[in-house]
């Protein structure tokens, strides 16, 4: 058995998908209370820490693999430019202390994921630092945007995933890539407002969500990205179980011994903690490789085997003097990264490939929501329903139809 350990764990997500596959989780590190709880219902034996400035080397066990999906608030786009600090920020620059805990302790794999906006953080800055950092520590780097939606959870979740494999970038490429390429993807956009149910059937949806967000237990109408289910009765959100489901988690996973299920409150805990949290078959399908690599053999490494094994690198260069030569701090640089490549050493490939595993795993979100009937709490108002329809209007947006039908009817009861 291989052994994981956990930094800004959340809920457990990483450690669900590595479990899975055959690890068990030695140590987690995670400073929120509610995801404490919820880490000591589903791990009561971890050796645990809170607050990873305070984490020494010495309290950390023996690990073959380390995970860490530090923190995105500053990366994120939805933050808008003026607070997007990026590694400069308080909770993203996390990755420094996380980074440093690694030097001392040189785990053999090091897996970190984050949101899309990393590629584009301080000018590109930001995905360069973390490249320059993980290699002068003699980690091969690959990396790759993958899409929650076609591992198996109907949800559209884009993010970044690094596997470092030390002094290995033979295995960090078989990891995270496909030999023979990736499944190309059609018009992703069309499934948000593609019907999954019947024409007839309730509760209506789309096929797929859009991405979950760390939101609270009440609506006020303010945001129509959001994906909300028609029901013969109206219009509502999603429940905290749903969300748990379009991230993998099994039900009731984020309600801890005496947190009451019918509480706003406790809706506002679940909702942000699973808003926060990895998409567990994504983990999966990474773990599984990892173990596997793990068990193999160390094999040559070369550039026309790069090209070879990764079809869509076969055209592309590698870039030299990426790293050790660049002072990604200075302010006036800028870079932009392709959405998948491997760093080694003082260079880097990179190209185009699709978000997807080689054999996609299809989903549907009629298959994930409630089909009993659940609390009124979390049914739109009429005041709601006519702010999400404004904002639509306003910025010229397309709406699933059944959900604006819904909201137009819902509407005219003020």
């Amino acid at each position: 058995m291989y052994h994981l350990n956990s930094f800004f764990a959340g809920i457990g997500g990483f450690d669900l998908g590595f479990e899975k596959n055959g690890f068990k989780t030695e140590f987690l590190c995670e400073i929120n209370p509610f995801c404490n709880e919820v880490l000591s219902t589903h791990w009561p034996d971890a050796k645990r820490a809170e607050d990873i400035c305070t984490v020494s080397p010495e309290d950390i066990p023996h690990a073959e693999v380390w995970c860490g999906g530090f923190p995105c608030q500053d990366i994120s786009v939805a933050r808008g430019a003026s607070q997007r600090l990026g590694l400069d920020g308080t909770r993203s620059g996390l990755f420094y202390q996380f980074a440093a805990l690694v030097e001392e302790k040189k785990p053999e794999v090091v897996v970190i994921e984050n949101v899309g906006g990393l590629f584009n953080s301080n000018g590109g800055r930001d995905f360069g630092v973390i490249l320059q950092r993980m290699t002068s520590m003699g980690y091969a780097v690959a990396w790759r945007l993958f899409n929650s939606r076609y591992f198996g959870v109907p949800q559209s979740r884009p993010r970044v995933y690094l596997c470092c494999w030390k002094e290995d970038p033979a295995k960090a490429m078989r990891v995270m890539f496909d030999e023979a390429g990736a499944h190309k993807t059609a018009n992703e956009r069309k499934d948000f407002i593609t019907e999954a149910s019947a024409a007839d059937a309730y509760p209506k949806v789309p096929k797929v969500a859009y991405c979950l967000a760390a939101t609270s237990g009440r609506h006020t109408g303010t945001d129509w990205s959001r994906t909300y289910i028609v029901c013969d009765d109206g219009v509502r959100r999603m429940t905290p179980k749903e969300y748990e489901r379009l991230q993998g988690f099994p039900d009731f996973w984020t309600l801890p011994e005496g947190y009451d299920v019918n509480d706003e409150d406790t809706d506002t805990l679940r909702y942000t903690a699973v808003g926060n949290a990895v998409s567990v078959p994504v983990v999966e399908w990474v773990a599984k490789k990892i173990n596997h690599e793990l068990k193999a053999k160390s094999s040559l490494f070369s550039d026309a085997y790069a090209k070879e094994y990764v079809p869509e690198f076969a055209k592309q260069q590698w870039v030299l003097g990426a790293f050790s030569d660049v002072d990604y701090t200075d302010t006036s640089l800028t870079h932009k990264w392709p959405k998948a490549g491997i760093a080694w050493e003082n260079r880097y490939i990179g190209g185009n490939v699709a978000p997807t595993p080689q054999n996609p795993i299809e989903s549907s979100l009629v298959d994930i929501v409630e089909h009993d009937r659940v609390s009124r709490k979390y049914y739109l108002t009429p005041n709601a329903a006519e702010g999400i329809l404004r904002r639509v209007d306003n910025q010229g947006r397309k709406l699933f139809g059944p959900l604006r039908t819904a909201l137009e009817i819902e509407k005219r009861k003020k």
